[in-house]
């Protein structure tokens, strides 16, 4: 063991003994309860907020490993983001955090007016004394890929048979109405968002060593760049990242910008140096035992077969532009009368935001299209229902649905509960409001999840080759 090897031991472990050596930031809820499962499930003491814990909640929750904020930062405007993440970033530092994650989509859509990455950086790099800012470019078990720089993803059902595309050939991504990804190069990518000097580790240098690696990264950070960018094609990849992560974090605390990829390296290097029995298992979601409320808000090809799928639901259709005009009240009142009728007689409920209302000039694009009117309108739903009828279990498709209609629940966390699919977890609700706490719920993004994802909200799921692809 090197003396480096020894200093990162004991420089991480100090760390933990003070508070949580790891903490990251969700840009949406869905990618923070993926991030969430992965340190979980590698035995980590985990907990997911919804706002930077103060003195009485810490010890409420007593010792940590990792700490996560889940937020709505890809949906924000510049300044507003940069707000958020000061106090963010503030409140880590304070805790003595040696890893800060700012978790992103694992396809990096972002933009310079909304969501920008750069302005993450630029505000949370200043809370990190590191001088490596490690940007992690891929996330093998979503078939997310960084070669050389560029971004690759798959698309369609989680299946083998899935097709991988280059991020600005992409069917989805390529398109999306208000964050686009357009550009392949993740250097140039961030140079638009002003992160103008970006060099790459490519999946060369880590066929030489971690000695090697390390060499190759010293040697980078001499020409003083804004970040370093690192290829990530398979596993083996991730946990060379990882381990430079966690000796250079145990100098001075750095930042790292990516997908939950950050996390499965981090872990992956800890899990190196301690008892691999301390790795949860995936252990199965049970049968529902009462009715199950989904509220699908995507428009993603993905969440429309979902839909197609969920044979178990008495289908509800949510009409965006009577959710967001002027008589929406009534409107809202109406149909959250014909979800929770059949709630209430024991049926499953699938409410869907309808593709007929949205054409190419349409305001009134789905919540998934980061439009606060009908995020905010579908947010309004899930609280009436969930006033109106007691439910143990629900569901959210769509990253801005998740994130609006989880933040107007008076809950203040999540904790891992299952693992449903790869990028799909389901989490525990911590409220202080009795009829919400201890309420099992999914989120998911629109590219995320199996075909049949709401049937296995109901039904349980077993571990199993999906499954085993998570962690």
């Amino acid at each position: 063991m090197s003396d480096m090897d020894d200093f990162s031991r004991r420089g991480m472990r100090e760390s933990r003994d003070k508070g949580p050596a790891y903490a990251f930031y969700g840009d949406d809820f869905t990618g923070a309860t993926d991030t969430l499962a992965h340190l979980a499930r590698a035995g980590l003491r985990t907990m997911l907020l919804f706002a930077p814990p103060d003195a009485a909640r810490l010890a409420m929750l007593g010792q940590l490993d990792a700490l996560g904020v889940a937020g709505a930062a890809r949906t924000m405007a510049p300044l507003a983001q940069q707000q958020e993440l000061a106090r963010v970033g503030a409140a880590f530092a304070t805790l003595g955090v040696r890893v800060m994650h700012y978790k992103v989509c694992s396809t990096f859509d972002s933009a310079p007016h909304t969501g920008s990455i750069g302005v993450a950086i630029r505000t949370l790099r200043e809370h990190c004394a590191n001088e490596l800012v490690a940007v992690i470019g891929g996330q093998p078990n979503l078939r997310r890929y960084c070669v050389f720089g560029q971004l690759f993803a798959a698309a369609g059902a989680d299946d083998d048979r899935q097709a991988v595309y280059r991020i600005d050939r992409h069917p989805t991504m390529s398109r999306h109405p208000v964050t686009p990804m357009n550009e392949a190069d993740l250097r140039v990518h961030l140079q638009r968002q002003g992160v103008e000097h970006v060099q790459s580790i490519d999946w060369r240098c880590y066929a030489a060593g971690d000695a090697a690696l390390q060499s190759e990264v010293r040697h980078r950070l001499e020409s003083k760049p804004d970040a370093l960018l690192f290829d990530v094609l398979d596993d083996a990849h991730l946990q060379a990242i990882g381990r430079l992560l966690v000796r250079r974090a145990a100098v001075a605390p750095l930042l790292a910008v990516g997908a939950s990829s950050v996390a499965q390296a981090y872990a992956s290097a800890l899990d190196e140096r301690t008892d691999s029995s301390a790795r949860n298992a995936a252990a199965p979601l049970t049968r529902a035992r009462g009715p199950v409320f989904v509220l699908a808000g995507s428009l993603s090809p993905l969440t429309e077969v979902q839909i197609g799928a969920a044979h178990s639901y008495l289908r509800v259709e949510l009409d965006p532009q009577q959710m967001t005009g002027g008589a929406a009240s009534a409107y809202l009142a109406e149909r959250v009368a014909a979800i929770t009728g059949p709630l209430r007689d024991g049926r499953h409920v699938l409410a869907f935001t309808t593709r007929r209302a949205v054409n190419a000039t349409s305001v009134t694009n789905a919540a998934d299209t980061a439009l606060p009117s009908l995020a905010h309108a579908c947010a309004t739903l899930l609280r009436q229902v969930l006033d109106a009828v007691q439910l143990r279990r629900i569901g959210i498709a769509g990253g801005d649905t998740s994130s609006f209609a989880v933040r107007a629940l008076d809950a203040w966390g999540l904790s891992y509960l299952a693992p449903l699919s790869a990028g799909v977890t389901a989490c525990r609700l911590h409220a202080d409001r009795t009829e919400l706490d201890g309420m099992e719920i999914m989120l998911k993004g629109g590219q995320m999840g199996d075909a049949e994802l709401f049937e296995q909200l109901v039904d349980g799921y077993a571990v199993g080759q999906n499954i085993e692809r998570q962690g």
